[in-house]
């Protein structure tokens, strides 16, 4: 609302300094408009908290016949085990599905491609989504989940995740009940959601059986494998190391595999090491990894029947569901 009347598209025009028929280009995922000219028009978007007019998604009670999922990337097995679970479930609801990727594209590119097609909404996957972007998919009418959202959505966007924070609690319960005092964690971005909750929940069982973790022996990388293995030399070359290390997802805790190998100590005798995911590849190592296991597959189902439901019948709040973790023991954790 402006001034107490609906804002439109000549309000969005006036505030980003163009004109009605770009704005609506942008909405419609056109491509014939500058970079500049889009960021400025998704930015008064936000602003302004434009809605377009309903009517362009499919209708109340009726469900859709295309839906978009996107994800972050498609390498390794979390993206196949999420795209399985979407897949599953629009199978079974009579739904096709486009799949899109957003990582490594200039701009905005994956959300014009998406706004173009005109499809009826979409599943984004670890896709890092800012306001603009989030405001532009309200604004052309296009209801979105966030599947494993990676910073804390606001309120009006629905969305499906795991109990990071129970995972993370229940890794540090393990370690410790096997006698271990002396803990480290690696972690991805400081400021992914699903990485700090998980460190979160390590940090509270800590802190309850009277451990402190320094500032040292909580390390972040890019949630690469390499990134993590060079994190875990920096920390088991120390005279006073840990003796375990619980990382935060599973393809980290491969990389303190490889840091421990290189430094010639054996696991878990030397070092337990506890993951995050409970990917295919836990078990294909040796000792089998312990982890956390995130019920992906199973969230990816949740996020597609969660839009199907808000398009068929759009909720007055944005649902939120939480999946719960499990942690799996295996080979690579024992007593210090």
């Amino acid at each position: 609302m402006r001034n107490g009347q609906r804002t439109t598209l000549a309000h969005v025009a006036e505030r980003a300094g163009t004109t009605v028929p770009t704005v609506s280009k942008v909405l419609s995922g056109r491509s014939d408009v500058s970079s500049q000219t889009r960021s400025r028009v998704m930015r008064a978007v936000a602003e302004l908290d434009y809605r377009g007019r309903s009517g362009k998604g499919t209708a109340r009670g009726r469900t859709p016949s295309l839906v978009d999922l996107v994800l972050s990337g498609v390498e390794g097995t979390w993206a196949n085990r999420a795209l399985s679970g979407v897949e599953r479930a629009a199978a079974g609801a009579g739904v096709d599905i486009v799949v899109s990727v957003a990582r490594d594209q200039p701009g905005d590119a994956w959300l014009t491609r998406l706004l173009d097609r005109d499809l009826r909404g979409a599943v984004l996957a670890l896709v890092d989504t800012t306001p603009a972007q989030l405001a532009t998919l309200a604004a052309a009418n296009v209801p979105i989940v966030l599947l494993d959202p990676v910073t804390q959505p606001p309120g009006s966007v629905a969305s499906v995740g795991a109990s990071n924070w129970a995972g993370g609690r229940a890794a540090a319960e393990h370690l410790i009940a096997l006698g271990h005092r002396d803990l480290a964690v690696i972690g991805g971005s400081r400021r992914h959601l699903y990485s700090q909750a998980r460190i979160d929940g390590f940090r509270s069982a800590a802190a309850e059986a009277g451990i402190t973790l320094a500032e040292g022996r909580v390390l972040h990388t890019d949630w690469h494998r390499f990134s993590a293995a060079d994190a875990a030399t920096a920390l088991l070359s120390a005279e006073d190391r840990p003796t375990a290390v619980f990382a935060c997802s599973d393809n980290m805790a491969l990389g303190v595999y490889d840091a421990a190998e290189a430094l010639g100590l054996r696991l878990p005798d030397d070092l337990s090491v506890i993951g995050f995911d409970d990917l295919p590849e836990c078990q294909w190592v040796r000792p089998a990894l312990t982890t956390v296991r995130q019920p992906i597959a199973e969230m990816g189902e949740a996020a597609l029947r969660m839009l199907l439901r808000i398009i068929a019948d759009p909720p007055r709040t944005a649902p939120r569901e939480e999946l719960a973790t499990t942690l799996i023991t295996r080979g690579s954790t024992t007593e210090p």
